[in-house]
């Protein structure tokens, strides 16, 4: 099949669009991939790329085409506006033109935040008539209110009958996580279009390389990786780590970087916790496995709001993959999984008493049992979340709308 994704998100980034793009091409489809000048996180674009450099090129067999856009600089409201409508505005004016010169069989849009990537996308859908697939991973304009702390009623109408219009016109919407069903729903009647399809973990983690790291802290590591944002309630996490602060034995490692992490620099200083808690940065995704054999147990968070009950964040199935035991402070589809494979232990979202007495229960467990904790969860990945598995799914989602 010729198949086009739009995302604004791709390969140099760190996104599982690129993994569906490549898989897809490796197993003989025609792929393309509209998508944006790479400057996620860190605000500006990648070294390499720019306004004339690398703006087509060809990865691994797919055809990239990247847009102008605003990049999000600090991440910050106007900014970030800017940088989620320009793309959204200047790929439907590419998509007219590869409408036109290009012929495809279907469209899949990768939905990260923000909804209006699905704009250009139906773009191409209408102008040649073929199916969308649009595979939700955030929610809108839930997102809105808990990510970007935006609560006025007329902007979330907006972006409701945004989310609306767009899923009215998908062929299929296809779901990250089961949770997303309720919420979707309550937007439309979609149940004939919802397909669950999963994250799944990066080969990175099953193919696991080493790769130099920072030498680590003796003691009983609790480590979190990823992006120390708003939705990981940092706020709760350091707590935890303050009512932890007298066992020394207990090292909380962050790695990773994101719009938090002043806050976080800022309350290990205010309450002296440098001796147990370490940043040590942001490092490539080559490196998580090296660093995830260095943990005793693994840190999932998210705070406690409606949206984030629904949602199975992505680094839960990477944990599984690499056989880490899992500490959590989450509520409703992950705190599920979580009790369901045996992986680990969880407690409320926004509870951190909870969090450090899960904490304080697994230090005190024995290295078999933690060690068990780790296997169940890699054999419940290997049953649910394999990208293989993923992959041939979507093969099979893609074959059913060729008619």
């Amino acid at each position: 099949m010729r198949i086009l994704i739009a995302t604004q998100f791709f390969h140099p980034e760190n996104f599982k669009s690129s993994d569906v793009a490549f898989e897809l091409a490796k197993r003989g489809h025609i792929v393309s991939v509209l998508t944006n000048i790479p400057n996620y996180p860190q605000g500006k674009f990648y070294k390499g790329y720019g306004l004339f450099k690398r703006r087509i090129e060809t990865v691994n067999g797919v055809k990239i085409y990247r847009t102008l856009v605003v990049p999000r600089g600090n991440g910050g409201g106007i900014m970030l506006a800017l940088n989620y409508f320009s793309w959204a505005f200047i790929a439907s004016i590419w998509a007219v033109f590869l409408s036109i010169f290009h012929r495809y069989d279907a469209i899949i849009v990768h939905e990260t935040s923000p909804i209006t990537q699905g704009f250009p996308a139906l773009v191409v859908k209408w102008m040649q008539r073929i199916p969308l697939y649009f595979w939700v991973l955030d929610l809108w304009p839930e997102s809105l209110q808990s990510a970007g702390n935006i609560n006025n009623r007329h902007i979330l109408g907006f972006f409701t009958k945004v989310t609306q219009f767009i899923y009215n016109h998908s062929t299929k919407i296809l779901m990250s996580s089961k949770g997303f069903r309720q919420s979707i729903l309550e937007k439309g009647d979609y149940g004939d279009k919802l397909i669950y399809f999963p994250n799944w973990a990066e080969d990175v983690f099953t193919d696991a390389k080493p790769y130099p790291i920072p030498a680590l802290p003796e003691g009983f590591k609790v480590m979190f990786a990823g992006n120390i944002g708003e939705a990981q309630d940092f706020e709760n996490i350091m707590q935890a780590a303050l009512l932890l602060k007298d066992n020394k034995d207990i090292k909380f490692i962050l790695v990773g970087d994101g719009r938090r992490k002043p806050f976080v620099d800022e309350f290990i200083r205010e309450h002296s916790l440098e001796e147990t808690v370490l940043t040590p940065g942001r490092f490539p995704l080559e490196a998580m496995p090296s660093f995830f054999r260095a943990a005793d147990v693994m840190l999932v968070t998210l705070k406690g709001d409606y949206i984030f009950s629904l949602t199975a964040p992505a680094k839960l199935q990477a944990y599984m993959a690499a056989g880490k035991p899992v500490v959590a402070m989450i509520d409703g589809e992950a705190r599920k999984l979580i009790a369901e494979s045996g992986c680990g232990l969880s407690g409320p979202a926004a509870d951190s008493r909870s969090l450090a007495d899960n904490i304080l229960e697994m230090k005190n467990m024995s290295r078999e049992a933690l060690s068990r904790m780790g296997q169940a969860g890699y054999e419940y990945f290997s049953k649910n979340f394999r990208k293989d598995i993923c992959m041939d799914h979507l093969c099979e989602i893609l074959d059913m709308g060729k008619g």
